[in-house]
């Protein structure tokens, strides 16, 4: 069983994590601490193997728990879950050793992979004395995601992909945009213009919408999602 420490400050998001977390198999939720002093207290006493952590807290900034936890040697792992979503927050939870990292507001499908991945990673090191290639393959495999940050599908570019991520910032005044609205802003086919769109609804930076007219073809629009700033910083 993996014993599972919330640190978190709001009593009600720390509830729907804890929810969250029971319902994977092999986790166990020991506890939750509202603030780092709490929680250093917390893993002094009892017998914690992963940590989910919130960097905006009113007392302190998570990461700082992450950092005492680096620095006194204390064999526990992290998983970020935050609105944190700008670069410099992700790089030093990376580099503090944070096994993932989640956006607020995030897809129970998406934590799903994550403690099921961690699952996995602490199956290997409990069980393996000795690895195998494959093995330390999976052990590092969300470690080196990390690092490259992300890979671009073939078919997309990074210059294109920023250029249009620029115009669609300029629209979000208007909330709701189309690949029109777009494509005549960047001076790209509306064929392209669809592509881009596509994959960065695919990323969830963006959300799709059905707006069906009185007559003829429905009309699809784009939303900003509010964790789409982070997510394509790791693009572009």
């Amino acid at each position: 069983m993996i014993n599972v420490l919330i640190v978190e400050d709001d009593p009600m998001v720390a509830e729907f994590n804890r929810k969250y977390t029971e319902q994977v198999e092999g986790f166990r939720c020991e506890g939750w601490a509202s603030s780092v002093e709490e929680a250093k207290k917390y893993i002094a006493e009892q017998a914690i193997d992963l940590i989910l952590l919130d960097v905006y807290m009113q007392e302190n900034n998570g990461l700082d728990l992450l950092s005492f936890i680096r620095e006194t040697g204390v064999n526990i792992d992290v998983i970020v879950i935050s609105a944190a979503s700008d670069m410099n927050s992700v790089k030093k939870a990376m580099n503090f050793g944070a096994v993932d990292y989640l956006i607020k507001p995030f897809h129970f499908n998406r934590f799903l992979e994550a403690l099921t991945g961690y699952r996995e990673h602490i199956s290997i090191v409990r069980e393996r004395s000795l690895l195998s290639q494959e093995e330390l393959d999976r052990l590092i495999y969300h470690k080196s995601l990390t690092k490259d940050l992300a890979r671009l599908p073939k078919g997309i570019t990074k210059s294109t992909l920023a250029m249009i991520w620029n115009c669609i910032q300029r629209h979000n005044n208007k909330v709701l945009f189309s690949t029109e609205d777009i494509a005549e802003s960047a001076g790209i086919s509306r064929v392209s213009m669809r592509k881009y769109l596509a994959f960065m609804t695919e990323i969830e930076a963006l959300s799709m919408e059905t707006i069906y007219g009185t007559i003829g073809r429905p009309v699809y629009q784009y939303r900003i999602l509010p964790q789409a700033e982070g997510i394509m910083n790791s693009f572009i």
